[in-house]
């Protein structure tokens, strides 16, 4: 996978030298920006560093490839670049062995997809791991529930609290419930037991 780097004093013009010569737009490219000290008679220069997107994404359908064959799985794998977010979906005879008790394994090949990336990218890139579309259901049905405890709360204001959850499943429960008037969510406990608590709350008074 090739970096592109690019000196300069004006991060403008190096922005649109590299976006012209390289045929891409910024939204193709991930951009590290640096300074590269002076001499005596010369000032600081920017430097930026640019990789493209798509050779990112093949870097990691390439890993995961390989992971596949690490667990002797045949399978496709489908990727996908939309907002500066790359995803990818597993298709296999063996969804089950993939995605684990709860989803464990799966999360577990996100997370190890997530630092090969990055590790050999050099910047952070937003990375989702999907097997035959099972979080994309889980996220439905975690959504819904939410939404559904959001209104049970709302009539009984007694707060509800959540199974422990990762990171990433906390976002989509306190995305659901933040468009109800009279709700408010918070997470509470240590990893790996950190939790969504759904509480009541009273309406401003102005």
């Amino acid at each position: 996978m090739e970096k592109y780097v690019y000196k300069g004093k004006n991060k403008e013009e190096l922005i649109s030298l590299a976006l012209n010569e390289l045929g891409v737009t910024l939204n193709d490219v991930l951009i590290n920006e640096s300074e590269e000290k002076g001499g005596l008679f010369s000032g600081k220069k920017i430097v930026l560093e640019i990789v493209k997107l798509e050779d990112i994404a093949s870097l990691g359908k390439k890993i995961l490839e390989d992971l596949l064959k690490g667990f002797n799985i045949n399978g496709n794998i489908e990727k996908k670049i939309r907002e500066k977010t790359i995803s990818y979906v597993i298709h296999s005879d063996n969804n089950n062995i993939l995605i684990g008790k709860r989803g464990h394994i799966l999360e577990s090949i996100q997370t190890f997809i997530k630092h090969s990336i990055n590790s050999q990218v050099g910047l952070y890139v937003n990375i989702l791991v999907d097997i035959e579309s099972y979080k994309e259901k889980q996220n439905y049905y975690l959504e819904k529930n939410a939404k559904r405890i959001a209104r049970d709360v709302t009539l009984s204001k007694v707060p509800v609290k959540l199974d422990p959850m990762n990171s990433y499943e906390r976002r989509i429960v306190h995305n659901a419930v933040s468009k109800f008037e009279y709700i408010e969510s918070v997470s509470e406990g240590e990893e790996p037991n950190r939790c969504v608590v759904i509480k009541y709350k009273e309406k401003d008074k102005k």
